[in-house]
């Protein structure tokens, strides 16, 4: 096959996203210099992006091991959590949506003016989702209104170390109990571990939350007005209910690909434990972080100690392909991240190359 078909045969196939991007972009560069145009269409464009790539993380799991439920019931469930998390933070916080992330030092000023790659950056991220690339949203979208280079290396610093405490605290979890788990979850679940993995996957998707909100808020202003929230939440309210229609869209083969993940035991442990992890990171301090590294690191640790003890029938070598796999994929979108903001940001490309030494 030559470059011409190849290319006729993927625009065929994709040829009402590619569409839908087009007239996307075409809308930024419209309504880029307006900045109450463009702070809702950058939040509307992020708000279904940042959800859709990250839904893998909270949802993912929820989602497979569900496949069985009607789609509007996991919607009502999830948006329903999603609407008291931000309703909380909103009414606790003087109208901030984040949890008080935005806060932190170079994110703490509402955008008064955009750029067009500061808008079209979640276009961006809806490309690699339809790649099936698990690219952290914090980095693709706050990198571009990062203030200071340093504000930066602080998030990327507490998610590598969150990638690291997850890696090791699942490899030494599913070292130590995947085999008693293989022998112990077969057969169908007792109906209280149904109930246990929706109260799992409740309070994570709660917790993932607080912690992420600040990926779409940061396009809005940092205190929102009684009708700017209810405009927050129903976009992102609604924008759930698309992608529970859809299944999770093509990201969620991430998760599906993994090991025992269908099975409502396992989901639930998983869920259990990335929570306490968010958990953990949340508490310590209110820096944003990527919890897309902490995630992968979560079931790459997972797959390859299942492996090494023969508990999921692949070999060692497959488990860490996978791992890298992902973990190429997410830095990656590091990378685009980070070249994104040098090129919106003048302030943040010469505190790099300052970093850099050059």
């Amino acid at each position: 096959m030559d470059i011409r078909q190849l290319f006729v045969q993927t625009f065929a196939r994709e040829r009402t996203f590619l569409l839908l991007l087009g007239a996307a972009f075409l809308a930024v560069g419209l309504t880029y210099r307006d900045a109450a145009v463009a702070r809702w269409l950058g939040f509307l464009f992020a708000g279904y992006a940042a959800v859709a790539n990250d839904s893998i993380q909270t949802i993912g799991t929820f989602i497979a091991s569900n496949s069985e439920q009607r789609w509007w019931v996991l919607w009502l469930f999830i948006g329903g959590i999603f609407l008291a998390t931000a309703g909380y933070s909103w009414a606790v916080h003087g109208g901030d949506v984040s949890y008080g992330r935005l806060l932190s030092k170079g994110f703490e000023a509402t955008p008064a003016s955009f750029s067009y790659l500061q808008v079209a950056a979640p276009l961006f991220l809806l490309i690699l989702t339809r790649l099936k690339m698990p690219v952290s949203t914090t980095f693709l979208l706050l990198s571009s209104f990062a203030a200071s280079a340093g504000s930066i290396g602080s998030i990327l610093s507490k998610s590598l170390s969150g990638y690291a405490l997850a890696f090791g605290l699942s490899i030494a979890i599913w070292l130590a109990l995947s085999r008693w788990m293989a022998r112990r979850f077969v057969g169908p679940a007792h109906p209280a571990w149904r109930v246990l993995q929706w109260l799992t996957s409740g309070v994570l998707w709660s917790i993932w939350l607080m912690q992420d909100a600040a990926n779409v808020a940061v396009y809005l202003p940092r205190s929102l007005s009684a009708a700017e929230f209810a405009a927050f939440a129903g976009a992102i309210f609604l924008g759930l209910g698309w992608l529970f229609y859809s299944g999770g869209d093509r990201i969620q083969q991430i998760v599906n690909e993994k090991a025992a993940v269908v099975d409502v035991r396992a989901a639930t442990v998983i869920d259990l434990v990335y929570a306490a992890i968010l958990y953990y990171f949340k508490i310590e301090s209110s820096i944003p972080m990527s919890t897309t590294w902490v995630f992968l690191g979560l079931l790459g640790g997972r797959e390859l100690a299942m492996a090494l003890v023969g508990a999921s029938g692949r070999r060692w070598h497959v488990a860490l392909r996978l791992l890298l796999r992902d973990v190429g994929f997410a830095a990656i979108g590091l990378l685009i991240s980070l070249a994104l903001a040098a090129a919106v940001n003048p302030l943040f490309y010469e505190e790099a190359l300052r970093f850099l030494g050059l």
